[in-house]
């Protein structure tokens, strides 16, 4: 009887030690992935106010008039295109269009066709370049509401704040992409690519690169917030509520500060994550090209297919964004903008993928 006891004894001794282990290991890959210690940055006060009426009106313009947008519908694209110009060109940024020619198959022949990419750049000549990016072209037939007319909207918001501000300190710049959807997708085509080489042939200084995509799509229920792995479930929200910052393995210092910008903003559940662009959704955006050339870079996301389970079909409608919380990340953008531009940009020593 004693010995069995003993054995009991050693058994639960055993059981209790391992559920320690795992939760002490949970904890530090909970920590390192939230950087729970963060504490928000100083909200910052604009000059005008966001305006989520606004944002509706262009989400809507995009998915609706300009629908759809594929590199298919060359005329959509450069209707879209041209329209994001004219907007720009409301503001005191200098406007340009970056021209660059993509071959692709169009009736069983190759052809050569022109895309462009749209920059309004603010404070020319301050410093370092923070960039802010989005895409404007939507997958196939799809009118591409979140994907990605959400993260455009969010840009051009952006640009009327920043022709408010009027002191900067640094330069800055807003692109809205071409041809960031498939088959582009992952190759020298995409248009934000081309702006990535384009900054390098320049000898452009990059301080941050900030990418808008899909910021529209939030809900309440419960379980409305899936993960690549099922580790994630046990340590993030089940609610789809949030928005969410993705950087890579070694950009933990970078996101956070971007992080704390968010959190500053009344009203907005913010998350982050660093994690190895293995994992799927890592780097399924614009970002990638920046993270090639070495520069810090992180995505802006409500998680895409993730979360919005009408991504990439015919629902991805305007009527589903919740446009108050839209405006709620467009003020964190602002904020993580305006504090990089004053702060020094951390990096890891030892990046690792």
């Amino acid at each position: 009887m004693k010995f069995l006891k003993s054995i009991i004894f050693k058994f639960t001794k055993s059981i209790l030690s391992i559920a320690f282990l795992l939760i002490l290991c949970l904890a530090s890959i909970w920590a390192f992935l939230h950087k729970p210690w963060l504490e928000a940055s100083v909200p910052l006060e604009t000059k005008v106010k966001v305006d989520p009426e606004r944002m509706k009106e262009i989400v809507k313009l995009f998915s609706v008039r300009f629908h759809p947008r594929s590199y298919r519908d060359h005329v959509q694209l450069l209707a879209t295109g041209k329209t994001i110009q004219k907007r720009f060109e409301t503001t005191k940024g200098k406007v340009e269009m970056q021209k660059f020619s993509v071959n692709i198959e169009e009736k069983g022949k190759t052809v050569s066709k022109e895309y462009f990419n749209v920059s309004c750049l603010f404070g020319e000549g301050k410093g370092p370049r923070i960039v802010i990016g989005a895409h404007y072209d939507s997958h196939d037939m799809t009118p591409g509401a979140d994907d990605n007319a959400s993260g455009v909207a969010g840009l051009l918001e952006l640009a009327y704040l920043l022709d408010a501000e009027k002191t900067y300190d640094c330069e800055i710049e807003l692109v809205a992409y071409s041809l960031e959807e498939p088959p582009f997708f992952a190759s020298e085509d995409m248009g934000s690519a081309h702006h990535a080489n384009k900054l390098s042939r320049e000898g452009i200084e990059v301080k941050s690169v900030l990418i808008l995509e899909m910021i529209g799509y939030f809900s309440e229920e419960e379980n409305s917030q899936d993960y690549p792995t099922p580790l994630f479930k046990l340590l993030y929200p089940s609610k789809g509520n949030f928005i969410a910052i993705v950087g890579k393995l070694d950009q933990g210092k970078y996101t956070g500060q971007v992080k704390a910008s968010f959190m500053a903003v009344e009203g907005l559940n913010v998350e982050s994550i660093n994690a190895p662009v293995q994992i799927p959704g890592i780097d399924f955006s614009d970002h990638r090209n920046y993270w090639a050339k070495g520069h810090q870079a992180v995505m802006i996301t409500d998680t895409a297919f993730y979360r919005n389970k009408e991504y990439h079909t015919a629902n991805d409608t305007w009527d589903r964004l919740n446009y108050q919380k839209m405006a709620l990340v467009v003020e964190g953008t602002f904020n993580a903008v305006m504090n990089l531009s004053k702060t020094k940009v951390e990096k890891e020593e030892k990046p690792t993928e």
